[in-house]
């Protein structure tokens, strides 16, 4: 209970405030005025000048509180107070409290228990000198448990974000694939993969991982990342009405020699070589076009007894006996007909140009129709229509001779004219 007094100023020593009622330097009981003196289950025991941590166990059995010399009751006052009177140094009369030792100039030292292994803690705690005592405490990354050191699971209280790993005192943070831990070494922050290019065409990153994405035309292989090509063309064998050939990305549509490729980029049109101008008829002859080609018709020669009428007809007259039985006019007609074309269907007309009172006219397939394809269906009194019955394959030309009678049972006349339709059958179905 040493004061030292400088000029007009008390102060008392470590552990000790001044009392002005009294005069004097008395203790400060430390286990009352500090907030938790002792860590864990440390008991706190006050002493002249300090204060001591034993635990608690041994504290019952061993100790007992150290007698405290009786002061005057006074509250603690401050321990700078300014004071007319000079004292000399107090100097302790009796031997030093426990924790305490008498130094060299006759003043009590602090024991520094830690340092000569004179205090109790268990070999898992960690001893900490304090003034008068000593305190038992356990390293950051565990906590007393039953007088024990026990290390603390900071993975069980959520200390890392994603990946935990508890360790002797202390734990480890890592992240998932596709993240990087922050430099806090508990958060984790998501890896833009996208910034490498690890796709081939296109890349969309999500919360931890990306997502590779493909053009038109592609899909996405196994692998998750390249892109291969989709043949269109195996999908479906309508996309082109004749050859499809697959692109990279796309495919298009190719037909045959006599046609292009229509507006739809699908379709096949037939290309007019005689307006065109790409055939390789004489100037004699005439062109035809048909679907998918064309031919170089020679100019009408009428074998006889037959003679000229106009281009496309030849006559055999009556006054000629050479004629008799024979069809008095052949009429050429062309046309074309596409392959396979749906049945039945109306395809060309016939009808009488005159008209002779009393008269009554059959129309019939005089030659030609080997094959049965065709019929003929009378509408009226005066006309007919060709029908193809069967579907036809080309590339085929076929000759018909179609014959309308005319019987007049009144004057008792019977006679016959041709119309020879030659029909182009294409090869293809369009």
């Amino acid at each position: 209970r040493a004061y030292i007094h400088v000029l007009d100023t008390i102060t008392c020593t470590e552990g000790f405030a001044y009392d002005r009622r009294a005069r004097r330097c008395i203790d400060v009981d430390e286990c009352r005025t500090l907030p938790d003196p002792c860590r864990g289950d440390m008991q706190c025991v006050n002493q002249n000048g300090g204060y001591l941590c034993l635990p608690r166990t041994l504290y019952s059995q061993s100790y007992a509180r150290p007698e405290q010399p009786s002061y005057p009751e006074a509250s603690y006052p401050d321990t700078s107070v300014g004071f007319p009177e000079q004292f000399p140094p107090h100097r302790p009369s009796a031997p030093c409290v426990l924790g305490y030792t008498l130094g060299e100039d006759g003043a009590c030292v602090d024991i520094d228990e830690c340092e000569t292994e004179s205090h109790q803690c268990n070999p898992t705690q960690v001893c900490i000198n304090t003034a008068g005592g000593y305190t038992c405490s356990c390293t950051e990354g565990y906590w007393l448990v039953g007088g024990q050191c026990q290390d603390i699971d900071e993975c069980r209280y959520g200390y890392c974000q994603q990946l935990c790993a508890n360790l002797p005192g202390s734990y480890s943070c890592s992240c998932n694939p596709g993240f990087n831990l922050n430099t806090d070494s508990r958060t984790c922050q998501d890896i833009d993969e996208c910034e490498t290019n690890p796709c081939t065409h296109g890349c969309l990153n999500t919360y931890g991982t990306f997502m590779c994405n493909c053009d038109e035309g592609f899909e996405l292989a196994a692998d998750g990342t390249t892109c291969i090509d989709l043949d269109e063309c195996s999908f479906s064998d309508f996309l082109c009405q004749h050859t499809c050939v697959n692109t990279p990305g796309s495919f298009s549509c190719v037909c045959p020699p006599g046609y292009y490729v229509f507006e739809d980029g699908r379709s096949c049109e037939d290309l007019n070589e005689c307006e065109s101008g790409n055939n390789t008829c004489t100037t004699a002859q005439v062109c035809f076009n048909f679907q998918g080609g064309y031919t170089c018709l020679d100019p009408l020669i009428c074998q006889p007894p037959y003679i000229e009428l106009s281009d496309n007809q030849c006559m055999c007259s009556a006054e000629n006996p050479a004629c008799r039985d024979r069809p008095f006019t052949i009429l050429y007609r062309h046309m074309d007909l596409s392959s396979g074309r749906s049945v039945p269907a109306d395809i060309f007309q016939m009808q009488a140009t005159t008209r002779y009172p009393g008269a009554f006219y059959i129309f019939q397939i005089k030659s030609g129709n080997e094959g049965r394809e065709f019929y003929m269906r009378q509408t009226s009194n005066v006309s007919a229509t060709l029908v193809l019955a069967r579907p036809i394959r080309g590339p085929k030309t076929i000759i018909l001779d179609l014959e309308m009678v005319t019987v007049n049972n009144v004057i008792n006349f019977r006679g016959s004219s041709i119309i020879r339709l030659t029909i182009f059958v294409s090869e293809h179905p369009f």
